[in-house]
């Protein structure tokens, strides 16, 4: 078994990190390239092991799954551009939401799937979402799911869920962490406590809150209920949100869907030249 990534951005990087922590393969097994190449050499000092090919075609021809992890502009130039070296029994996996399984299907040969990443999956938690292309071998579908558990929670999702899934599960982590650090300015600027305090039990606070849910003590709302006592403190806090949220989230996802058919046009128009 051999992977392969082309392109080692931030979450190329995680799923270098995820595969070779999780014990899903051995360093050996591992090639990577990227189009600043430096950035892919800077991953095998940490990961001695690992091999880096500036040549994108010999990469391909030495691993039985790729990892393509560009950017949604750069995907079908650079499918095009290794279209002619992928063989059928390959696996070429997609981190991109923006493109469809059948889209990628109609460009190469190869059996497909797309699986986007989160940065949980860094510290070998949190999901994966999968999407599979028809010519995919059910043995092998098993398999990479597996794989995929070892470094997280592989769910499949379909189609017309893929950008609120990506939301949630990719782009979440840094929508939380945005309301956490707003909520930490402001709680240094009103009162006593340091930024550095404040983020410090922010962060730990973030730490307990997770653990409550990944063991299952209580859902978010049985949360909710726990903590917001009547005529408490919790509860004027709750009110307080609820009186100044206003459009946020309906605003946020509006935003995130905006973008999304930008790039899928962006792609369709590309595919069409």
């Amino acid at each position: 078994m051999k992977w392969g990534l082309i392109g080692t951005g931030n979450m190329g990087t995680v799923l270098v990190t995820a595969f070779l922590e999780s014990n899903v393969l051995s360093q050996n097994d591992l090639y990577i390239t990227n189009r600043s190449i430096e950035k892919a050499e800077a991953i095998q000092h940490r990961y001695t092991d690992i091999h880096v090919k500036e040549n994108i075609f010999e990469l391909v021809e030495e691993v039985d799954t790729l990892f393509l992890c560009v950017k949604p502009k750069d995907m079908v130039n650079v499918l095009e551009e290794i279209k002619p070296v992928l063989a059928d029994n390959q696996l070429l996996v997609s981190i991109t939401s923006g493109m469809s399984v059948e889209e990628i299907e109609s460009i190469v040969e190869c059996q497909v799937a797309r699986m986007v990443p989160s940065i949980t999956n860094y510290a070998l938690a949190g999901v994966t979402l999968l999407t599979f292309g028809n010519r995919i071998d059910p043995a092998r579908k098993e398999l990479f799911i597996k794989r995929c558990q070892r470094f997280s929670e592989p769910i499949e999702i379909e189609e017309n869920t893929i950008r609120i899934t990506s939301d949630m599960v990719s782009c979440g982590p840094a929508f939380f962490a945005f309301l956490a650090e707003n909520y930490i300015h402001h709680a240094a600027k009103l009162t006593d406590i340091t930024t550095e305090d404040a983020t410090a039990l922010m962060e730990k606070m973030f730490i307990g809150f997770g653990k409550l849910l990944s063991e299952n003590h209580f859902t978010l709302s049985e949360l909710i209920e726990k903590v917001c006592v009547k005529g408490g403190i919790t509860g004027v806090g709750i009110a307080a949100m609820e009186a100044n949220l206003g459009d946020l989230f309906p605003e946020l996802v509006k935003a995130t869907h905006g973008k999304f058919s930008e790039d899928k046009e962006m792609i369709a128009k590309l595919m069409e030249g």
